[in-house]
């Protein structure tokens, strides 16, 4: 056969093989796909409890920016204590969930003069779950955050950032919608918080057992996961591309939500029972760089 006969006829589509075509459409999905959106806790996964970063984790997510993938934070402070650990890990992603859930912060702007602003806040009127907490935690140091970020406080709060934070009369903490409730009593167990608000019967109410006991209250239907679908559906990242880490209560939510749509959800080592049930997959703990080792193996 001539070189003038193997050609088609003008007009005519030169069809490829149909494993050659399916292969050509698979190396496409893989690139539209492959961006992952990875989201972190902070305390007892981004950092150790003298305030250190885990063991490789800067150099780790290094690595997982150079390979496409948006690395954020989705954690239960507020932003003012949020923004400068994003800092210490080197990144500027498009956003932040901050007040567990409760307030989601998107950057505004490129490079390093690019800033953050709310992108969505919820909020809710505390008189009631104070009322209840009031009475049976006298001696508890309380905090609420409003909208703008400010915090208003009736004792001091051990190892709490309280920059822009004001004291005040318990009274005062009622007298506009909050984001958050925070409960402040070392001398409660993670076993009391438990058995109180199933007592007094809150609603929605997300546990932070830290370095001291402390309770988080969210606004109704609101946490980490509510935020982050938000955030997931914002960057079009598919629900199967979304991996979190976390080791307290407060992260059960998100990682149920992660797991349940076809994501990977890793509790760091030291997490209680429920929070490895919660994500199905048991890391290596924060001191043993948990987070490093993860995001290595990407």
């Amino acid at each position: 056969m001539t070189r003038e006969a193997a050609l088609p006829e003008t007009g005519d589509v030169d069809v490829a093989p149909k494993q050659e075509a399916a292969d050509v459409v698979e190396d496409l999905a893989d690139a539209s796909v492959g961006r992952m959106l990875i989201a972190l806790d902070i305390d007892g996964t981004v950092l150790l409890e003298d305030d250190t970063l885990s063991p490789g984790i800067v150099e780790a997510v290094a690595h997982a920016q150079d390979a496409g993938h948006e690395v954020m934070l989705a954690t239960g402070r507020s932003w003012d204590s949020t923004h400068p650990i994003m800092s210490r890990l080197g990144i500027r992603p498009e956003y932040a969930v901050c007040s567990n859930g409760a307030i989601v912060m998107r950057r505004v702007g490129d490079g390093d003069a690019a800033g953050y602003e709310r992108a969505h806040v919820e909020t809710f009127d505390p008189t009631e779950v104070l009322t209840l907490l009031g009475e049976h935690l006298g001696d508890a140091h309380f905090l609420v955050e409003l909208p703008d970020g400010k915090r208003l406080f009736t004792e001091y709060l051990d190892d709490w950032n309280l920059h822009d934070a004001d004291r005040v009369s318990f009274a005062e903490l009622s007298a506009q919608p909050v984001c958050r409730v925070v409960v402040v009593a070392p001398e409660q167990t993670d076993q009391d918080f438990l058995q109180l608000v199933e007592r007094i019967g809150l609603s929605q109410v997300s546990y932070a057992i830290g370095w001291t006991a402390w309770l988080d209250i969210a606004p109704q239907g609101v946490d980490k996961s509510t935020a982050l679908e938000r955030v997931r559906a914002w960057l079009d990242v598919a629900p199967d591309r979304v991996l979190v880490m976390g080791d307290g209560r407060n992260d059960i939510e998100m990682m149920q939500w992660a797991v349940r749509n076809g994501g990977r959800a890793i509790a760091m080592h030291q997490g209680p029972p429920e929070v490895h049930a919660a994500a199905g997959e048991v890391g290596l703990s924060v001191g043993e760089g948990g987070v490093a080792a993860v995001l290595r193996a990407l």
